[in-house]
């Protein structure tokens, strides 16, 4: 009934209606604090270019939400557990911004990675049965086979580079076990040393936009164009040995080879080069980097070492650890965990505003980026106890209940969580279980384990020696 019709009001014509109370305005959300010593044209992008994982990492002290400058982009960081949760379970946040802009130069426009709302939802309908719990079990013998390649090819006191060996480990084992390729040495290889030149001009690229002058012929930016030109190269070898051999074994290969769109139409050789740049790109970089700071870890703190080698034998005896062993090695587990807690590969990620929003109590302008760190997050002295520590038990049951919410989450989460996490763990697992039992490492004459910043982390040179259990 509406009020014109009201037969308390027709009655009585000449009563006065009560006057209405206005309803309560909406406080106005605030702006939030600009970050301080921005460059004049450039903002922060110069420091982000710097010193960005110490930039970031002081970010929190300015406020839970803050606002950038990249150039005339402005771009909103958050520094707290709680709002990178709400960021990545959010639907008015969607993957978009200068990373993923970035990243679409390397990764394309069509791959799961990058792609949003429908597209993305297909796309993972595609990829996620080569990552459901009994498939990964279905890799464990070839997860176990590189495994004990990779620790077989050490030589008492030899100097091995770690970073060509852990991208031929990660490359080998998503090759086999998600492409069903027998990858050899020189492919990865060749992957390793185009992302280390791609990953490093995208993260350029991200924090300083200067468009045309990254078309500019100087040796720099050609070798930057040389490497990324590589890599899809590679991956058209991939799609093309694939298709000339007639196969078709059950795998992500074969899947995408016979996916089809939404009209039911099989999807376009672009879509499927993309993705199969996603399944090799992202995953061998990340997994590649983290093992790199896991061998780096195992050097520094040999009692960990220690520790890990006495679990694996109170599982196995004197038999060599297996794939069916990982769910029983804890500490192990706990040293790959903590590890991506101090060294995260991943360390940067961003989000753009697909509406105007509210977050932490600061306005959001619809089509805004936002950008946060999982570095500084998974550092932050508010979350961790003496957090520069690197202390595997923080993570068992008992201490671990103490870390707030969403300061650890590796693989993301909501719609964006890494499909391939419990994949990824079990290979970390293994192959951190396989060599810690079999050789102590030692850092040697020139080798750098400072951070080396790109889109991912890794140690700039890290040169291990080995000696025998």
């Amino acid at each position: 009934m509406t009020v014109e019709s009201s037969p308390e009001l027709s009655a009585a014509p000449d009563r006065a209606a009560p006057p209405r109370t206005p309803a309560p305005r909406a406080p106005e959300l605030s702006v939030p604090p600009l970050a301080g010593g921005g460059v004049p044209g450039l903002g922060h992008g110069w420091k982000l270019v710097r010193d960005p994982l110490g930039f970031l990492a002081q970010l929190r002290d300015h406020g839970d939400v803050v606002r950038l400058k990249l150039g005339p982009k402005t771009v909103y960081a958050v520094t707290t557990p709680a709002l990178t949760g709400a960021l990545a379970l959010d639907p008015d946040y969607e993957i978009g911004g200068p990373l993923w802009e970035s990243l679409e130069g390397l990764l394309g426009k069509k791959g799961v990675a990058t792609a949003n709302g429908p597209q993305h939802r297909r796309q993972r309908r595609t990829i996620q049965p080569a990552f459901r719990a009994d498939i990964i079990h279905e890799y464990g013998p070839i997860m176990e086979e590189e495994a004990r390649a990779f620790a077989a090819r050490w030589e008492p006191g030899a100097t091995v580079d770690c970073t060509s060996e852990s991208f031929r480990v990660a490359v080998r084992i998503a090759a086999r076990c998600l492409l069903r390729g027998k990858f050899m040495d020189e492919r990865a290889e060749r992957l390793s040393v185009a992302l280390t030149t791609v990953f490093r001009g995208m993260y350029r690229r991200m924090v300083i936009p200067a468009g045309p002058l990254y078309r500019l012929p100087l040796p720099p930016l050609r070798k930057f164009d040389h490497a990324l030109a590589d890599l899809h190269d590679l991956v058209d070898e991939i799609i093309d040995e694939r298709r000339s051999s007639g196969q078709k074994p059950d795998d992500l290969l074969t899947a995408l080879l016979e996916a089809k769109d939404d009209n039911g139409d099989l999807i376009d050789e672009q879509e499927i080069h993309d993705q199969v740049v996603a399944i090799l790109t992202p995953g061998s970089e990340t997994i590649a980097s983290t093992i790199m700071w896991i061998l780096q870890v195992l050097a520094e703190h040999p009692e960990q070492a220690d520790k890990v080698a006495a679990e694996v034998k109170s599982v196995v005896g004197d038999r060599p650890v297996g794939f069916d062993d990982v769910r029983k090695l804890s500490h192990t587990n706990n040293v790959v965990v903590e590890a991506m807690r101090l060294c995260p590969a991943v360390w940067i990620l961003t989000r753009r505003a697909v509406t105007e929003t509210e977050l932490g109590g600061y306005r959001i302008p619809a089509g805004a980026d936002i950008v946060y760190s999982p570095y500084a997050i998974q550092r932050d002295p508010r979350s961790y106890r003496q957090h520069l520590d690197f202390d595997p038990e923080r993570w068992l049951p008992e201490r671990s209940k103490d870390i707030p919410k969403y300061a650890m989450r590796p693989f993301s989460l909501g719609n964006r969580k890494c499909p391939s996490d419990h994949f990824s763990m079990a290979q970390l697992t293994l192959i951190t279980a396989t060599v810690a039992s079999r050789w102590r490492y030692e850092q040697v004459s020139g080798s750098n384990d400072t951070t080396r910043v790109g889109i991912t982390l890794r140690p700039h040179k890290l040169l291990l020696t080995a000696r025998p259990r």
